[in-house]
């Protein structure tokens, strides 16, 4: 039987270093794969079209959104960010677990469609640190770092609907951690209805 895999969900305030984490899991364990997001924002120094995000227009990104071509899309920062469909359907059937890097809003949309989904939501040891890591990328303006930290203030209001926090303070063991969640969350009876339901059947034969 065809394990299906899990659509993984990690969230986290801006700069608590959740994209530098997803990107340790993908290099250290097999069988994760990034489910690239769309986005109107502009590209940072470094990032390419179709590896960090579809960069698209706004005109582009609501014609998706009226074919119903996202799981979900939410404005942030005065950007719209949005998960394809198409993409996430087919790897989660072929057994991939598919992991979204995405902001709260989106993440609560995904657990209404998928009720199955995994929410992690990564957290800096301080807020201090957080500060830090912001003013530390060097690519923002004090305006923006105040912006993202007036959002992390409205973001940790929701923390309690996800089904784990994970404090990233070490990379090294924060990532370690992460594996093990999703690794153990394969194993909870929600998503093994159908190999129970099996086994059940094959017990009743037995008697």
């Amino acid at each position: 039987m065809r394990r299906r895999g899990i659509l993984i969900v990690v969230s986290g305030f801006s700069g608590a270093g959740k994209g530098t984490l997803v990107n340790k899991l993908l290099e250290d364990y097999d069988g994760y794969v990034l489910s690239v997001s769309a986005t109107t924002r502009a590209p940072r120094p470094g990032e390419e079209d179709g590896r960090e995000y579809f960069f698209l227009q706004k005109e582009q990104f609501e014609q998706k959104i009226a074919e119903d071509g996202l799981i979900e899309y939410a404005c942030y920062c005065d950007n719209y960010y949005g998960t394809p469909r198409e993409y996430v359907e087919r790897q989660l059937a072929e057994g991939k677990d598919v992991i979204l890097e995405i902001e709260i809003q989106g993440a609560l949309k995904i657990k209404k469609q998928y009720g199955d989904a995994l929410l992690l939501f990564v957290m800096p040891p301080s807020a201090g640190e957080l500060r830090r890591r912001l003013e530390g990328r060097g690519t923002e303006t004090e305006e923006v770092i105040q912006k993202r930290m007036r959002r992390a203030v409205k973001e940790a209001e929701g923390i309690e609907n996800y089904d784990y926090i994970v404090v990233n303070d070490d990379l090294e063991t924060c990532t370690r951690q992460l594996h093990e969640i999703i690794k153990a969350a394969h194993n909870t009876p929600a998503r093994n209805r159908e190999f129970i339901e099996n086994i059940r059947t094959e017990l009743e034969g037995e008697k």
